[in-house]
């Protein structure tokens, strides 16, 4: 028993020391969406904001594919130090239950951390097919049914296309792509007929007219777009997505590590240059206490109601 207490006390003041001298050297942030994507935008924003409060380099590593578990996975199996995090999206908390044979567990391998940020989407179509509103979408859905195709870029802008699309009752085909820049190409190309996107990597697109926004997929409206009503104004009860980015990192980090890392990630999310960053990306600050960001990590009913399969 003596040498039990020995051990755990050992064990404590290491961890301690270990995470007073952290970190020692360049710190990675792995990011499961593409370059370009918001969840990369916002995954470089913090990356800055970390590098000047830690006093180590932070750099960005893009691992798309397989729904955002090719990133999260390879910062599961990392060395539980601190210096390899992980910036994902909502999709996050949705892939377990549509992947089969993952190599790890998300809700076991992972700690949250805190959430980064909470991003409006918006139902996009292409600026070169008839339709001005979502009734316009719906009724051309409707008309030809099975004829009409969707993408996403994860899990979570799926659940956004597959919630919008029941509540209006249509058939449409899913298309998925690694990330947004390929699945705006396409949409502005014609070649699909909508998409929810995160606002951010839509906007150069929307403001040169090659895409146009019919409705935001979000709870609420998107700052940058407040005359665009969002998809349950427009008519489609239970249609809306909550779309978050939030940080983690392997589940045997010590405890005083995750600590300064929240405690430095809420304190860069409320600086006013990322908040005006933010702004500008059509992004909220969101924070919350480690315990609190748990609770936003199931999606397990929302994915067997809705019927989506593995892959």
């Amino acid at each position: 028993m003596l040498k039990l207490v020995a051990a755990l006390l050992i064990s404590s003041v290491c961890c301690g020391a270990f995470g007073q001298q952290w970190p020692t050297k360049t710190v990675r942030i792995v990011t499961t969406l593409a370059a370009g994507s918001a969840t990369d935008i916002v995954a470089r924003t913090l990356a800055e904001r970390l590098a000047s409060a830690l006093g180590q380099p932070v750099i960005v590593e893009n691992r798309p594919g397989a729904s955002t578990m090719l990133g999260a996975g390879a910062v599961a199996k990392a060395e539980p130090d601190g210096h390899t995090l992980l910036v994902t999206s909502s999709a996050h908390t949705v892939a377990p239950f549509v992947l089969t044979n993952l190599a790890f567990d998300p809700a076991r391998d992972l700690l949250a951390v805190t959430p980064i940020a909470t991003l409006p989407t918006l139902l996009v179509v292409p600026a070169s097919k008839g339709y001005n509103t979502v009734q316009d979408l719906v009724a051309a859905a409707k008309a030809k049914p099975g004829s009409i195709n969707f993408a996403s870029a994860a899990a979570s802008t799926q659940l956004n296309a597959e919630r919008f699309r029941r509540s209006a009752g249509f058939e449409a085909v899913h298309i998925a792509f690694k990330g947004a820049p390929e699945a705006l190409n396409e949409i502005v190309a014609g070649r699909v007929d909508f998409y929810f996107t995160p606002v951010a990597p839509a906007l150069a697109l929307i403001r040169d007219g090659k895409l146009r926004p019919l409705a935001a997929g979000s709870p609420k409206r998107s700052s940058l777009f407040p005359d665009l009503p969002t998809t349950i104004e427009a008519g489609y009860p239970d249609s809306d997505y909550n779309f978050w980015i939030g940080l983690f990192v392997p589940a045997r980090t010590p405890r005083d590590i995750v600590n300064r890392l929240h405690k430095e990630s809420v304190a860069a999310v409320q600086t006013p240059e990322v908040k005006d960053r933010f702004a500008r990306l059509g992004a909220e600050p969101l924070s919350m206490t480690p315990e609190q960001f748990e609770t936003l990590r199931t999606n397990a009913v929302l994915v067997k109601e809705l019927g989506i399969a593995g892959g």
